[in-house]
């Protein structure tokens, strides 16, 4: 069993929600998820999330379920 991975995300209500990197790379530490989207329709489902970062605001593509690794990504914004 994997315990560095969350399974009780769901990708419709990530939006808004607030993470923090593990290791975080030029000062960029916290981000709001701002986006998301699907494949090709509205109707589909959640493939990928636009995250801003709070420092920067630089915003990168990221697959949602990425978010689900604990060894990268803890929900909410930690010090």
């Amino acid at each position: 069993m994997n315990l560095l991975k969350r399974n009780n995300l769901r990708p419709n209500k990530l939006l808004n929600s607030k993470w923090t990197a593990v290791t975080p790379a030029n000062k960029e530490k916290h981000f709001l998820v701002i986006k998301l989207c699907a494949a090709a329709t509205p109707d589909e489902p959640v493939t990928h999330v636009e995250l801003e970062a709070v420092h920067s605001g630089r915003v990168q593509l990221l697959p949602w379920r990425a978010l689900q690794d604990a060894a990268q990504w803890h929900q909410g914004w930690k010090t």
